[in-house]
């Protein structure tokens, strides 16, 4: 491995082990949309154990665990095509090698495709980990009662809340792991592509949640949620 293929796998590391702690620092700083849709989802819940009919929430909570589900058999496909280059044998990396990639060792390619192996498979399990956390968020929403003391339903709501939005984040952890999959297929060319490929990708994921059009309205409506 030559030093810029070291250089670039270390920014593509500090980028991928450190975007959590940076959004956390950014949480407290600016907000971000991920921040902001915790109370967002807290106030929803709040809201449905107080509903005499909870379709519209039953129907927003199966569109979400459909989504999540899309996104995990997605990912269970893109892992066994690239587990099959990866472990089809020579004749399997030497197609890869023909179609583009950078000229490497054998053992430098299955490194590369390893890499992309690992950020899928790390999608996948949060992808499983939030469609059981979703269906455990629907499982209450059905035991929510119709009538009863008001404290008990806070309580209800505040619990389906604690199960949603971990739910939610895992969910956006697994969508997050594409981004640096791609990221790390751009190693295939070089370790510039690798490089830029990261870089793009945590940029674009920083803006998504602290500057782009979807962040800013979202937390418009967390501030008029924070006034009731």
């Amino acid at each position: 491995m030559t030093i810029p293929d070291i250089v670039a796998l270390a920014l593509f590391m500090v980028c991928w082990l450190g975007y959590g702690p940076l959004l956390d620092v950014l949480a407290r700083r600016s907000g971000t949309l991920n921040d902001d849709m915790v109370l967002v989802r807290r106030a929803w819940m709040r809201v449905m154990v107080h509903r005499d009919v909870r379709m519209v929430d039953s129907q927003l909570m199966g569109h979400t665990i459909n989504s999540a589900s899309f996104f995990a058999s997605t990912n269970l496909l893109l892992i066994a095509a690239v587990g099959g280059i990866l472990f089809g044998g020579e004749g399997a990396l030497r197609g890869v090698a023909a179609v583009g990639a950078e000229s490497v060792s054998l053992p430098i390619l299955e490194g590369k495709l390893a890499l992309i192996l690992v950020c899928l498979a790390r999608g996948l399990l949060d992808f499983i980990w939030a469609i059981r956390q979703l269906n455990y968020t629907l499982a209450l929403i059905g035991a929510a009662p119709e009538l009863g003391d008001d404290g008990d339903r806070i309580a209800l709501g505040e619990a389906a809340a604690a199960l949603l939005n971990p739910a939610l984040s895992a969910f956006s952890q697994g969508v997050r792991g594409y981004y640096f999959a791609l990221a790390s297929a751009a190693w295939l060319f070089g370790p510039w592509w690798l490089a830029a490929g990261v870089a793009s990708a945590f940029a674009l994921l920083i803006w998504r949640q602290s500057g782009s059009p979807a962040a800013r309205a979202v937390r418009s409506a967390r501030r008029l949620l924070e006034l009731k």
